[in-house]
């Protein structure tokens, strides 16, 4: 590792320990270190360096994940791109940046608004959250109803395989066709195919009048989930449209006293960034009036429609506050939903656990967390047959087993219930090709 240039290795157990962990309960194993890379050839060299002593090596961003993907194991070699935070480039006329993978998403954004432009994606951790990270799993976030996930920005990468070749997919256009979509194939790959060191992305017009938000309050589930399919149905188009259950909103209200009502079962929070934002969301709000909402709040200013966002990015901290969380992402076509989140109900009272939810509502991406006493090494047998029956659930429905966290350590148990045998077959191929060694974040995803 001498031909490190500002890359630092560190051997210190201690330190080394802060860096094996996401933030899921997972144990990590006992690496041999971290490299804290600085370049593209720092990554070049710690590959080839791996390679030729054959030690697995555990890429990772901000370590915001919450499905294991960059929990690392005994004997691995931690690399850490979080260092890497350079905006190569950010084109207006093109709509494009160029970003190495420790961007902080946020930061991403903050850059390309100081030109009329955003980025789009904006997971709930986007303040803390890498663009690598966000890459490797595909994230999602609250504006993905209307913009899509990561892929959906993607234009290009640089990757570093396995070997320490330097592979470029992808593009600088919007649009291209040639040979197979090997940019697509990256993201969500988990670290397992090779090493994000820079990517071009897509940038988008930033709204030229601030968003209009509401918050519907719903004393029942399947009404909320109702108000949801038909504001969808109506073509209202929002770019924000989340759900919470009544365990998340009295997580919240216990932290923050944010005046809960005794009858207030669910609480739907809606957002238009169109140019007649204030009228769709308007029309938002009669619809959840005609669908059973007890209340709805509309925003009048940047300042409250910032307030009621801020009440969904608040879900995940209150939860921790009450217990170590096991947090999931199923996702089930948007008809489904509301069926899915009794189902889930159901699976807690069956099982006696404590199940909290918020769903991506717009596009059928549920978060259900199992919530246990802090200090517990794992969940509890019940909370997994719970979370083994909200899993087979969703399948059934014809969902997914993840939306945007990826399968990580986590869902490892679960990932034979959806990919059958040919599917198995041909993913382990294409790790072989990319990784013939599997040295490249070894047991995840797949």
């Amino acid at each position: 590792m001498d031909a490190l240039s500002d890359a630092r290795v560190l051997t210190d157990p201690d330190v080394i320990d802060s860096y094996a962990r996401d933030r899921t309960f997972l144990e990590p194993g006992k690496p041999l270190g971290v490299v804290l890379a600085a370049s593209r050839d720092d990554v070049v060299t710690t590959m080839r360096w791996a390679t030729e002593h054959r030690v697995p090596v555990v890429p990772r961003g901000g370590g915001t994940g919450l499905a294991g993907a960059s929990v690392a194991g005994d004997g691995s070699l931690i690399l850490s791109l979080a260092r890497m935070t350079a905006i190569r480039e950010l084109s207006p006329a093109d709509e494009i940046a160029v970003v190495e993978p420790g961007v902080i998403t946020a930061d991403l954004d903050k850059a390309a608004r100081a030109h009329g432009l955003m980025y789009a994606p904006d997971p709930s951790s986007y303040e803390i959250s890498t663009i690598g990270g966000n890459l490797a799993t595909n994230a999602g976030g609250l504006r993905c109803v209307k913009y899509g996930v990561t892929r959906d920005s993607a234009l290009g990468l640089e990757v570093v395989l396995a070997d320490g070749r330097v592979l470029n997919t992808g593009r600088r256009t919007m649009k291209g066709v040639t040979g197979y979509d090997l940019t697509g194939l990256f993201v969500g790959s988990e670290g397992t195919l090779g090493v994000i060191t820079a990517a071009t992305v897509r940038l988008r017009r930033a709204p030229a009048t601030p968003p209009a938000t509401f918050a519907a309050d719903f004393s029942s589930l399947r009404d909320a989930g109702a108000a949801v399919s038909a504001i969808m149905a109506a073509g209202c188009q929002p770019s924000l449209m989340e759900l919470l259950d009544r365990a998340t909103l009295a997580a919240i209200d216990e932290w923050r006293n944010i005046g809960l009502e005794p009858t207030t079962q669910a609480m739907l929070i809606g957002q238009s960034d169109a140019a007649d934002s204030q009228a769709a969301v308007e029309r938002m709000e009669r619809i959840c009036t005609e669908n059973g909402a007890s209340f709805v709040a509309v925003s009048s200013s940047p300042q409250e429609a910032d307030e009621l966002i801020g009440l969904r990015r608040l879900a995940y901290g209150a939860k921790e506050r009450q217990g170590a969380c096991l947090v999931e992402d199923v996702c089930v076509p948007r008809s489904a939903l509301a069926e899915m989140i009794g189902r889930i109900e159901a699976a807690a009272a069956r099982h006696g656990v404590r199940i909290a939810t918020v769903a991506h509502a717009g596009d059928g991406n549920l978060h259900p967390v199992f919530i246990f006493e802090h200090g517990t090494l794992e969940p509890p047998p019940e909370v997994w047959a719970a979370a083994d029956q909200v899993f087979k659930d969703a399948l059934e429905l014809g969902g997914t087993l993840t939306g945007e966290h990826g399968v990580g350590l986590l869902k490892q148990r679960w990932l034979a219930l959806e990919a059958g045998p040919v599917a198995h077959e041909l993913q382990r191929g294409i790790k072989g090709v990319f990784d013939p060694l599997g040295l490249l974040n070894p047991g995840k995803a797949i």
